[in-house]
């Protein structure tokens, strides 16, 4: 255990911790115990989404591009060995397991109340070892060709891929996740193994449990069956995003009782990544526009042109960013005319003083609620080595937030230029 670095990371407000672990191996591992839980969660990802379509390695002079719903087709594939597979072995011990891709990250999980060390044990062994044959490449081709025909039967997620689709234009982030049928019958299994031996590379990865669990009980584990990868470091390739939209509009025709729809404002900003303060700054204004306590929402509720399934989201990642506000309406284009005047008197008000310490005390309690479930604490280590940030700066960033900061991000970010709507709705009989 000596050649592993182990620091305690503490926060005072919840008289708390948890240890960050530069572990022998390369990779990055975060413990956060939970003494008085009966569940353990873990959870391995690695940094890698369905937007890493082209990219190279450090020790390579190219560029290598692959198909669209690589990184989601591995997830699938990793899951397999020659003997049974993870969800078998899983079923055996009785944990309940997972795992899924994103626009940036792959991951695998556990949760259990018991046999804790034989799961991790598990976790460790297929994410570390891939099995890929041709024969069973072509045999998940034809299984996740029929994953995405039923995405495509899903309002909500047919509603924002057809926003994104508006939004960029050259962004892999208008791709659906798991590409598309065309895209997956180009992968074969050399691709798989090319990808995993970049991605999953311990360097590019994270590790971290929570719950009923100690650092030894981890490391006893990790130190046994994680051995050192060859370190490897990986540049992204995008082509470059203009400001511009494709369309302000897009209708998409399926069976629904309700229309669906997604409204956003595309962002652009010189960075490509967006901080953590303006992260925390775009919830407060989204919670100021449109939040449950808002004017406009229970203006929209009353008018009976939105239900409980209305919501917002800032949605960001590598090289994107967008402010969103979806659900089911009635009438949706109505809504989205009402959100641009809404945003639009706020830009020209600014947010007082007022509304944005009640809003600022509001995200500080949902923070600390945050901390009591093991799932959210677990990803949220994975998710914020992979930008950068530790687990507990939102805390600090919360406390120091500046409101002139947060009405700066706020005149920037809603161009009604870079506004889309997306509609699925029940076709019309003429």
């Amino acid at each position: 255990m000596s050649e592993n670095k182990i620091k305690y990371i503490e926060n005072n407000v919840l008289e708390e911790g948890y240890y960050s672990i530069e572990h022998k191996s390369g990779l990055q591992i975060f413990v956060y115990p939970k003494d008085d839980y009966a569940s353990t969660y873990a959870v391995f990802g690695t940094k890698y989404g369905s937007i890493d379509t082209r990219f190279k390695r450090s020790d390579r002079e190219n560029f290598t591009e692959i198909p669209a719903g690589t990184a989601h087709f591995l997830e699938h594939k990793l899951f397999e060995s020659e003997e049974l597979d993870a969800f078998q072995r899983y079923a055996k011990t009785g944990a309940s397991a997972n795992a899924y891709t994103s626009f940036d990250r792959t991951c695998y999980l556990f949760t259990c109340t018991g046999n804790f060390k034989e799961n991790f044990e598990i976790l460790l062994d297929f994410v570390r070892h891939p099995y890929f044959t041709e024969e069973t490449v072509k045999k998940e081709q034809g299984i996740i060709g029929q994953e995405i025909d039923m995405y495509k039967d899903s309002p909500e997620w047919e509603c924002l891929f057809n926003l994104l689709d508006a939004m960029y234009v050259n962004h892999p982030v208008k791709i659906d996740i798991a590409g598309t049928k065309q895209s997956i019958s180009e992968i074969t299994a050399e691709m798989l193994f090319a990808c995993y031996d970049t991605f999953y590379n311990l360097s590019n990865m994270a590790l971290a449990v929570s719950g009923n669990t100690t650092v030894e009980e981890v490391l006893g584990v990790a130190d046994r069956l994680l051995t050192k990868d060859e370190e490897v470091t990986v540049e992204r390739a995008f082509l470059d995003e203009p400001a511009e939209i494709v369309k302000d509009y897009v209708e998409e025709n399926l069976p629904v009782a309700t229309p669906v729809f997604a409204f956003g404002y595309k962002e652009s900003h010189d960075a490509p990544e967006r901080t953590l303060q303006e992260e925390i700054a775009m919830s407060l204004i989204l919670d100021i526009v449109a939040g449950q306590m808002s004017p406009l929402y229970k203006e929209l509720l009353d008018d009976g042109l939105v239900n409980n399934t209305f919501s917002t989201e800032y949605f960001h990642g590598y090289n994107y960013a967008a402010p969103l506000f979806s659900g089911e309406s009635v009438n949706p284009r109505e809504v989205a005319a009402r959100i641009k005047k809404a945003i639009g008197a706020l830009k020209d008000s600014l947010i007082t003083t007022e509304q944005f310490e009640t809003v600022r005390k509001k995200q500080y309690g949902k923070t600390v609620r945050a901390f009591s479930d093991v799932d959210t604490l677990a990803n949220g280590l994975v998710v914020s080595h992979f930008v950068n940030e530790e687990l507990f700066s939102e805390f600090e960033v919360i406390k120091d937030l500046d409101l002139d900061f947060v009405n700066n991000l706020l005149v920037r970010s809603f161009n009604e230029n870079t506004a889309v709507l997306s509609v699925v709705c029940q076709k019309q009989d003429n």
